[in-house]
């Protein structure tokens, strides 16, 4: 077959296994805002994995991909007049996820786990996971501690104590000052992750991998999965040996009486003579 009969074909096959790969396993991100900076900049790609939550739930301190519920402010404003071939040319890179992100489309850094608990501010204005202070060197520009908290504004530091629900992820961007998160927008729902970012691919100057900083893996349980309640046992006497309760019928108790002929027993009939 001639080149240009093989070149038409290669090409549909190679198109047929980039949707392939996009759909189910891995799909590249566009970086639309600064909420993640500076560990991500606005116009970096990553790569992410669509895979591996099927098998298992976000890890605290993972970055992840996900669409927002309709109390999430969009970050990046897509365009919706464009002419005929702009669209084009977005929906051919949605297929291959070469585009940008829709409206909906956020990525953040999971903080917080069904049954955890979130706060902040400790003494020293970090945030709090089930009581444990998360040290984040990767926050270099932080939201003020004496702005008052705001339902609708990421503007404040403070926030909380927030008990994350089942099925639900507390999330934050890196950049506080500029992220708007799960502070002021609520959790996130599990089932709307999209996938983990694992590596930063374009520019490649800024080619790196993406990481679980150490201090999530120090956060304890959370509250809300304390073991369950058990009754103690009596407190044990100087001996060591616990104290039982027996329950012995009265009947048990009462001395026994000595019946005539009964154990080898007999009656001495002499003695009951005159």
């Amino acid at each position: 077959m001639p080149l240009w009969q093989e070149l038409p074909l290669l090409l549909i096959v190679a198109f047929c296994l980039a949707v392939l790969v996009r759909t189910f396993l891995v799909q590249a991100f566009f970086i639309p805002s600064g909420s993640m900076e500076p560990r991500l900049l606005v116009g970096d790609r990553v790569l992410v994995n669509k895979l591996v939550y099927d098998v298992r739930q976000p890890s605290r301190g993972e970055i992840v991909v996900f669409r927002g519920t309709d109390n999430w402010a969009p970050e990046n404003q897509v365009a919706t007049t464009a002419g005929f071939f702009a669209k084009l040319t977005r929906t051919v890179g949605d297929l291959v996820g070469v585009s940008q992100p829709g409206e909906k489309d956020f990525i953040k850094r999971v903080i917080g786990l069904p049954g955890d608990t979130v706060a902040c501010c400790d003494a020293n204005g970090r945030v709090t996971v089930n009581g444990f202070p998360l040290d984040e060197p990767y926050v270099i520009e932080n939201s003020p501690v004496d702005a008052p908290p705001n339902a609708r504004e990421c503007h404040s530091r403070r926030f909380g104590p927030v008990t994350v629900e089942q099925g639900q992820m507390f999330v934050m961007g890196d950049h506080r000052l500029v992220s708007q998160d799960s502070r002021c927008q609520g959790p996130v729902p599990i089932a709307n992750v999209i996938g983990r970012a694992f590596v930063i691919v374009w520019p490649g100057s800024h080619w790196s991998g993406l990481g679980v900083p150490p201090t999530f893996d120090k956060v304890p349980r959370p509250f809300a999965a304390a073991a369950p309640h058990r009754e103690p046992l009596r407190s044990a006497p100087a001996n060591g040996v616990p104290e039982l309760l027996i329950t012995v019928p009265m009947a048990l108790l009462r001395p026994l009486r000595r019946v005539p002929g009964v154990y080898g027993e007999r009656e001495d009939v002499g003695s009951s003579r005159d």
